[in-house]
């Protein structure tokens, strides 16, 4: 019995990648990056100084709040709300930015974040403080 010798012909499958190649390279497109030269306006620097770059509000411990390191009369939302409009000039992009200590009330921190989104702010950042004693290690290695 004569056994015939096995070949596989590649020829179909070289011509398949080579017309494959074809299309990709005709329908691919290419982008040329346009450089634009662009004049910046400058600004005033009379009108930086006037706006502040965020509110600060600082609940202490006690629950006493402070805008931009000035202390409030009283703990009413209202109060807070007239602060900040004062404080803001009527711009509610500015962001807030709450510092809470780590002993504070969630009641005050909630009572503040109220205040803010009654106002209309929606930039409100939210910072911690650590209590003022070293905390002591729950294992003492000695």
């Amino acid at each position: 019995m004569v056994r015939e010798e096995l070949s596989i012909n590649i020829t179909p499958l070289i011509d398949v990648v080579f017309l494959l190649l074809i299309f990709f390279m005709i329908t691919t497109t290419f982008n040329r990056e346009n450089r634009l030269q662009l004049t910046l306006p400058k600004t005033q620097v009379e009108l930086m100084k006037s706006q502040p770059a965020q509110i600060e509000i600082v609940v202490a411990k006690d629950g006493k709040y402070t805008v931009n390191g000035r202390g409030l009369l009283d703990r009413r939302t209202e109060t807070l709300r007239q602060v900040l409009e004062l404080e803001s000039q009527g711009d509610l992009n500015i962001p807030i930015l709450l510092i809470a200590d780590a002993e504070a009330t969630h009641q005050s921190v909630i009572t503040v974040m109220d205040a803010v989104g009654q106002s209309g702010f929606f930039r409100l950042n939210i910072a911690t403080q650590r209590p003022e004693e070293i905390e002591q290690p729950l294992f003492d290695p000695n």
